[in-house]
């Protein structure tokens, strides 16, 4: 039986949750900044600045990331108001009952959207609301290691799909056997840096190699660098005689889709050694593009990290992609687990983990730096 005092309860609390979260998420704040940004949106010549049109919807998202599941919450707070006032001109029995029950999925909605808000509330740092460059490579283990990097690149894209992020392959270089050597693809949608920024690091797989007649246990190694997007707001100078730009047919699957021109573009940047690539183009032009804006989003990683004396942020925490640098293990055999040697956070789920299923661990990591913070 449900009790009424029970559904008092709960409607209470979520309307002391939404009192306390409208004042530190400065509700009011964002909604006024989401209406000028939609305004400025609506303009005739919105679009003929592409750049800044894009820069515009980026930061229409991260506003609405915000205030749309708040106006949500306190529908459902409405809603259950009224539900409960019902259940409570009711006398006890049947009628009362149902009133009472239709109110559980309601308030279950609003916990979720809750733990979503105050998860975001963690997401505070300069460059978190923005879309984010990720870049898995191959470490020691040969094939077994190619074909982790293929795993991981999958369960990133199960997790952009699952949480509503897209995702776009810029440069991929297949293995010699199997799988892939490295791939670098670009999340984009609302907190994208934010959440996946925390997944930087080495990767370690254990498991019987399906590569090994012998059924062998191997132990394999991918990394992954993640660097935000930046905005216009934010420049980087990149001197012309700094950089070496080197031009090359692009991949692709033979017959038809082969590329018979020069259209990938690598820019090395010679100061720092840092390389990017981009082929995801049929153009020259747009790939040399979006190369320069992952180059100036690296750039600025790098030189942040440099001026703080904290290189091993961006370099440390990822490492040698070898023994004694991992952050995380992923093991398949002789028992399954996946453990975060951060945060302690881990599961017996592997192949729930592998299906994309990382939210736990994005938010254990988040959590833990709040309370360094």
């Amino acid at each position: 039986m449900i009790e009424l005092d029970d559904m008092k309860s709960r409607l209470g609390k979520l309307r002391q949750g939404l009192d306390e979260m409208r004042g530190y998420l400065d509700i009011a704040s964002r909604r006024v900044i989401l209406a000028q940004l939609e305004e400025s949106a609506a303009r005739p010549d919105f679009w003929n600045d592409q750049a800044a049109a894009k820069e515009v919807f980026a930061k229409t998202n991260a506003q609405r990331a915000y205030v749309r599941p708040f106006e949500e919450l306190v529908r459902l707070f409405d809603e259950g108001d009224l539900m409960l006032e019902l259940a409570s001109a009711e006398s006890e029995g049947p009628q009362r009952q149902q009133a009472l029950a239709e109110m559980i999925p309601l308030f279950d909605k609003a916990d979720v959207l809750f733990s979503k808000l105050r998860l975001q509330s963690l997401l505070s740092g300069k460059l978190d609301s923005c879309n984010a460059y990720l870049t898995l490579h191959s470490g020691a283990g040969g094939t077994e290691s190619c074909d982790w990097a293929d795993m991981l690149f999958r369960m990133y894209r199960m997790y952009c799909e699952d949480n509503g992020f897209e995702l776009e392959v810029y440069d991929s270089q297949p293995g010699e056997e199997a799988g892939l050597k490295s791939v670098t693809f670009l999340v984009t949608g609302p907190y994208a840096y934010g959440y996946l920024k925390g997944e930087r690091g080495v990767h370690r797989l254990v498991r019987i190699s399906p590569f090994d007649a012998n059924k062998r246990r191997h132990t394999s190694f991918s990394s992954l660098d993640v660097v935000a997007e930046l905005t216009d707001e934010i420049e980087v100078e990149i001197k012309d005689e700094d950089l070496r730009v080197d031009t090359y047919r692009s991949g692709g699957s033979g017959g038809q889709h082969v590329n018979k021109t020069d259209s990938a573009v690598r820019l090395t940047h010679l100061v720092t050694g840092l390389v990017v690539a981009v082929q995801s183009e049929r153009s020259q032009h747009k790939n040399r593009a979006k190369a320069m804006s992952m180059l100036k989003a690296k750039l600025y990683e790098y030189y942040e990290d440099k001026q703080r004396k904290e290189m091993e942020r961006f370099y440390g925490d990822k490492g040698e992609i070898a023994w004694g640098s991992q952050i995380r293990s992923y093991v398949f055999q002789p028992y399954t687990m996946v453990k975060d040697h951060r945060t302690e956070e881990q599961t017996s789920n592997v192949q729930a983990v592998m299906d994309g299923h990382i939210q736990p661990f994005i938010e254990a990591h988040l959590k833990q730096n709040a309370v360094k913070a």
